[in-house]
């Protein structure tokens, strides 16, 4: 593919953005794994300005928030989780068990689809409370059918108490236990364990560099979706496209942190110039112009491709975890079929990728940094380990025992040669 011409021009990461974090983080987790409660006390306190000694959530501080949230607030929260229950049940239809295969005479094969034990959902705190994603993550699990769904996330900072909103949304999720510890610490507990908290099969649910970098650390101990970085979106656009509208889609993505990343591949330069402009006049009406601001400056970037067929290659390469497609709709059916590599994808100028953030149905937790080249985002599937089986008759035996020996002493392999021959022999049969 040539080289684009760029409008806006970004700042490249690098390995060493990613490598710094690991030490820091290998520490964090050693602390956790040598000294448990206390560990995840003094980082609490370090970072969080919390004294705290129960790091569960008691059912009378969950009750207590709901009477911190409006009626209004607490509406919208429902009605959210209606929409992402009513997905995620529609999504756990299509997982079914596959029973009675038979590839040959007297072989069944199959496989169930069982859900993981335990889970944790991690909800960021930081700045906002993203109370969404506790949505996001609690109602797949529950809808997969997990016995055990675990939240955390960060207090208020000064304070003992997880945002009321972020409570209220986990309660509404279903969630069974909620914790009073985020970060790296967070990860490394329900990775291996404290004397409050029991640890998990998988872990789920974005944060920042240092949850990342722990996740990834973690990951054997203990599953989790996917290693991600800063939130991303990429938008293919050509002249009919608002510039207006993609601009505030952009910031809606740079408002996230300062190494957010908000990108056009457009095929009408008059549009990128346009973009460039009206996000410039937007910036002083965002509450969150600061960081806004900052990550577009150093990851903000807009491109010019000669056609549509060459920004959905660029796409495909870049495999962003938000990808929108504003473009003319005769045009739409024929982008959509030649795109592979999103973690979720907003067809047409009406399908704001917020409203994918907050209340359509679909997730929010998606893959970033290229990995939506080899996985999707967070669904219910996510919860669920496809776990295939297999009985056979004695003449089936018979009749796969001489086959998996040879294979078997071809590898050189002769006790699993031998455990099908004594099959056959105690059968009557010859080896």
């Amino acid at each position: 593919m040539t080289a684009m011409k760029i409008i806006k021009g970004s700042r490249k990461r690098t390995e060493a953005d990613r490598s710094r974090l690991r030490d820091t983080v290998s520490e964090i987790i050693d602390n956790v794994m040598k000294n448990g409660d206390y560990a995840l006390m003094e980082y609490n306190m370090k970072f969080d300005d919390c004294r705290r000694d129960a790091l569960r959530i008691s059912r009378e501080e969950i009750d207590a928030a709901y009477a911190k949230v409006s009626e209004a607030e607490l509406e919208d929260i429902k009605k959210a989780a209606a929409n992402i229950r009513a997905f995620a049940e529609a999504q756990r239809k299509t997982v079914g068990e596959l029973r009675d295969f038979s590839p040959s005479e007297g072989i069944r094969l199959g496989h169930r689809a069982i859900p993981v034990d335990s889970c944790c959902c991690y909800v960021p705190g930081g700045g906002y409370p993203l109370y969404s994603t506790a949505l996001m993550l609690g109602i797949p699990a529950k809808a997969a059918g997990v016995r055990r769904i675990t939240a955390c996330s960060p207090v208020i900072k000064g304070s003992t108490e997880i945002h009321p909103k972020t409570l209220v949304a986990m309660d509404v999720a279903g969630i069974d236990e909620i914790y009073a510890v985020g970060g790296a610490q967070a990860i490394a507990a329900f990775s291996y364990g404290t004397e409050q908290i029991r640890p998990v099969s998988l872990i789920v649910g974005p944060g920042n560099s240092f949850v990342t970098e722990a996740k990834r650390q973690c990951y054997g101990k203990v599953g989790i979706d996917f290693v991600a970085g800063p939130s991303e979106v990429l938008v293919i656009a050509d002249g009919q496209a608002d510039p207006e509208i993609i601009a505030a889609d952009l910031l809606a993505q740079s408002e996230h942190d300062r190494e957010a990343k908000g990108l056009v591949v457009t095929t009408d330069e008059r549009l990128g110039y346009a973009i460039e402009e009206a996000v410039k006049a937007q910036l002083p009406t965002l509450d969150t112009e600061e960081i806004a601001a900052a990550s577009w400056e150093a990851y903000g970037e807009i491109l010019l491709a000669e056609s549509l067929e060459e920004a959905v290659e660029y796409a495909n390469e870049y495999a962003p975890e938000h990808l929108e497609i504003n473009v003319e709709e005769s045009r739409i059916d024929d982008v959509v079929a030649a795109l592979r590599n999103y973690g979720s994808l907003f067809i047409g100028g009406n399908t704001a990728e917020v409203f994918g953030d907050y209340a359509s149905g679909t997730n929010h937790t998606l893959p970033t940094l290229g990995a939506a080249r080899y996985t999707g985002g967070v669904w219910v599937g996510t919860f669920l380990k496809i776990c295939t089986y297999q009985t056979m008759t004695t003449e089936a035996m018979m009749g796969i025992a001489p086959l998996v020996s040879g294979l078997a002493r071809g590898e050189g392999l002769t006790g699993h040669a031998r455990a099908a021959e004594i099959r056959m022999e105690k059968n009557g049969g010859k080896v």
